[in-house]
Formats: structure tokens, C-alpha cells, sequence
């Protein structure tokens, strides 16, 4: 692999990370976390922005840094899926503000709570895709990081709202990945357009280069003619 493809690859991952939480910074209610609430309180948030929702950056800063966040167990699997994906919009945020030392502490700071939350909860498919996110995001492409999206797809293989994150991060190294990987990649790719996801497997086909989309419409042409017409609109914007 050539370096500037190593850091168009890279560049797509970082940016693939944050896209697995979702849309614009919202104004939600967690005032009470801020100033260390109940841990409970983090299934709230974590049902919040598993549908894709997002806090605003100075609001998960606070959440990140508050009483509750420094005193959740490490074993709290809810609470820590939280907080990883209020932290993974930030390494995204300190880039583009120019701030190394940001993001540079940020991204130890998800490889740690990842790590810690693996640790506990090693069939945790979400953990596992954070992490190799994280070896793309540095990237690296190289048998560790593949066994990490494995991981991922073994521990969850058929879950929706794993799948629809997954995809974008799969994608835009299928052509570097394992063959059997490649399959599954391809596959889940199929499987959501088949099943009515068409929003993120277009985010992926859109992110694609041309040799990956000819692998992607390959199987988007194995599906019925209006699922097909689906994903077009999807990917022309004329889906309500």
C-alpha cells in the first residue's frame, strides 16, 4: 500500500470512527450527569445516541470529566459504551481544530476505556469495532487489525445496529482485507439493503472508491429490482 493511500485510508477512518455516533450536536438533558448524577443515568444516554442522536462537543466534555463519568465501574458496560461514544466525536474535533495534544490524549483515552470495557465484556461486537477503528484510524492494516473486525462480525454477526455502524469502517478497506473478510463485508453489505437499511450502506457506497464500488454494485445487483430502485434513490437523495 502506497502512503498516500495509507492516509486517504486513514483519513476515512478517523472520520468513519465519529460517523458510527451519529448527526449534530443536540440540546439534550444531561445536566444532572454534569454535575454527577446517578451512573444509571448513562442507559439514557446511551439509548440516546445509539439511535444516532449526538450531544453537543462542549456538553460530552463535561459529561467526560464529570463526578459520574470518573466514578463509573469499569465493568458497567452500559455506562462505558456511553461515555466511548460521547468520546469519539472529540479526536475528529481536536484534528480539525489543529489541537495534537487534544487529540492525541483522546484517542489513549478510547484505547484505554476500550481496552478496560474488552476486559470485562469480551463479547462486546461494539468494543471490538471501536478498536479496529482505532488501528485504521492510526493506519495500520495488518493481521491484528483485521482480527479486530473479525472479532467484531464473530461476536455479532447478525445485529442491525452493529451492522449499519460496521459497514462504514468495513468498507473502505475491503480491497486491503483477508478474502473471507472481504465475503462478509460484502455480504452485510447486501443483507442491509436486502432487509430495508439503505441510509449508512449509501454513506458507504458514496465513501467508496471505484474499484470498491465495482464489489459493492456487484451485490447491490443480486437483489430484487425495487430494492435496487431503493438504494438509488437513497444514494440520489429522493428517499422522504
Amino acid at each position: 500500500m502506497t502512503p498516500k493511500h495509507s492516509s486517504s485510508i486513514r483519513l476515512v477512518a478517523l472520520r468513519s470512527v465519529a460517523a458510527i455516533v451519529g448527526g449534530l450536536g443536540l440540546a439534550w438533558g444531561v445536566s444532572d450527569l454534569v454535575r454527577g448524577g446517578a451512573t444509571d443515568d448513562f442507559r439514557d444516554v446511551e439509548a440516546h445516541l445509539l439511535r444516532f442522536n449526538r450531544l453537543s462537543d462542549a456538553t460530552e466534555t463535561r459529561v467526560l470529566a464529570s463526578a459520574a463519568a470518573q466514578e463509573t465501574r469499569a465493568c458497567d458496560s452500559h455506562a462505558q459504551r456511553a461515555l466511548l461514544l460521547m468520546e469519539i466525536p472529540l479526536p475528529e474535533a481536536a484534528l480539525r481544530a489543529g489541537v495534537m495534544s487534544d487529540f492525541d490524549q483522546r484517542i489513549h483515552s478510547l484505547e484505554t476505556r476500550a481496552k478496560q470495557a474488552l476486559s470485562c465484556a469480551p463479547r462486546d461486537a461494539f468494543v471490538w469495532l471501536v478498536m479496529f477503528g482505532l488501528e485504521v484510524g492510526h493506519g495500520i492494516l495488518d493481521q491484528h487489525t483485521f482480527d479486530l473486525l473479525a472479532m467484531s462480525y464473530e461476536t455479532s454477526p447478525y445485529e442491525a445496529w452493529i451492522a449499519v455502524r460496521r459497514i462504514l469502517l468495513a468498507t473502505p478497506i475491503l480491497r486491503s482485507a483477508p478474502e473471507p473478510l472481504q465475503d462478509r463485508i460484502l455480504t452485510e453489505f447486501q443483507n442491509l439493503i436486502r432487509d430495508g437499511y439503505f441510509d449508512m450502506p449509501a454513506r458507504a457506497y458514496r465513501n467508496a472508491s471505484g474499484a470498491v464500488r465495482e464489489l459493492l454494485q456487484a451485490r447491490i445487483g443480486q437483489l430484487d429490482p425495487q430494492r435496487q430502485k431503493s438504494f438509488a434513490d437513497e444514494l440520489q437523495g429522493r428517499r422522504p
